[in-house]
């Protein structure tokens, strides 16, 4: 990265109203409590800005179940997204796949097996069997690949999850908590958005044994379209579900349920609530000049900031209007200056509480200009300053 030359003797703000509206016209929006979950912990979370609408316990380690089956996926998903491995790739099913205990797929040992059926069968079936058998494929024991799934967990701020192995069955150091496994759903959606319709697929059918997805919501509720469940007398009933109405998508985990149904009504009551109170907005999109600000000494005289990545905000309904964002970057920019140069912050509002806060970023790149125009630039700032 480039050296930036900074002088902060003075900040510059801009002011921008997102959407205008007279203070005297504009109304708060009304919104109830929470409904009260019946979980030992839940969460309700936008995938797209990360924010948490409602949540409970939701920091608590708990046994995750077969909820795990996210993270096996997520990686086999990593692994075709880097060329490592393909769907048509055959699989070994070995002894130790075929006789995993607990939900299965029914694969046979000494068969292969494609990894497009065997991640099917993860997701859609919950297969223990196809679990493993992914595990081994991919890192050659299931041991090995619980510590891959423990790296990734960190790589994605799972900070309270910990893995002993790639199925879900119990373990005493196998846990995670509805906020980290509300992250990893996140993740699956927003990272490997082509492989995502598998977790929508209420049927899957192999060695003519025909399936129905665990996850009773694709029946009853067509918005929903994910994720997974999970089952252990330990760890209760469990359901991760993501949806989408009106072009705002959230995700609703709950963990330690009584029942199937249960877990399924649990859902949908947090689902019910976000989407009828909150709403998921972009406000910048990615590479979107924000602010067009002089630099001085540079083969140019003007620098486009921006962000990074599309920005999005969740929001009550009807409250984007109250918006305001406040851009806030250095007074005077010297080149050099490379494309990802941070000078500043755009900051965004809402009835005086900080709903979005990132950095402004140097959307081009500037070198230094010639001697004589460094030389002017420098006489021209030494003036701009004093009158200033």
């Amino acid at each position: 990265m480039a050296h930036i030359s900074v002088t902060r003797a003075l900040s510059f703000v801009l002011l921008m109203v997102l959407m205008p509206v007279l203070p005297a016209m504009a109304q708060a929006p009304l919104i109830p409590s929470p409904p009260q979950i019946g979980a030992s912990s839940y969460i309700l979370m936008d995938p797209r800005s990360g924010d948490i609408i409602m949540e409970g316990n939701s920091g608590e380690r708990l046994p995750p179940a077969s909820l795990t089956k996210m993270m096996t996926a997520y990686i086999v998903e990593r692994e075709l997204d880097e060329g490592r491995i393909s769907l048509d790739d055959m699989v070994p099913v070995s002894v130790n796949a075929w006789k995993t205990e607990g939900s299965r797929t029914f694969v046979r040992e000494g068969t292969q097996v494609k990894v497009e059926d065997l991640l099917k069968g993860v997701i859609i079936q919950s297969g223990n069997d196809a679990s493993v058998a992914l595990a081994e494929f991919i890192a050659g024991s299931e041991q090995a690949f619980t510590d891959i799934m423990n790296q990734q967990a960190q790589l994605l701020g799972m900070r309270d999850t910990h893995f002993a192995n790639a199925t879900g069955l119990p373990s005493p150091d196998h846990f995670s908590t509805a906020h980290d496994l509300a992250v990893l759903a996140r993740a699956i959606i927003n990272d490997y958005p082509d492989n995502y319709p598998i977790y929508a697929q209420k049927h899957f059918t192999y060695n003519n044994i025909r399936q129905p997805n665990r996850n009773s919501l694709l029946w009853r509720d067509p918005s929903v379209d994910g994720l997974k469940t999970g089952h252990t007398e330990e760890a209760g009933f469990c359901l991760v579900a993501s949806a989408v109405r009106n072009d705002t998508r959230l995700i609703a985990v709950v963990m330690g349920t009584p029942s199937n149904n249960a877990r399924a009504q649990e859902v949908q009551k947090m689902l019910n609530f976000g989407f009828r109170y909150y709403e998921s907005r972009k406000l910048f999109s990615a590479g979107q000049e924000l602010l067009n600000s002089r630099i001085w000494g540079g083969q140019a005289d003007s620098l486009s900031l921006g962000v990074k990545d599309d920005v999005f905000v969740t929001i009550p309904r009807g409250s984007m209007d109250s918006l305001e964002s406040v851009v806030d970057v250095d007074t005077v920019i010297k080149a050099p200056v490379s494309v990802g140069d941070e000078l500043g912050q755009v900051r965004v509002s809402l009835d005086g509480k900080t709903v979005v806060d990132q950095p402004v970023l140097a959307l081009q790149t500037v070198e230094e200009g010639g001697l004589f125009k460094r030389l002017w630039d420098a006489i021209k700032l030494f003036f701009v300053q004093l009158f200033a």
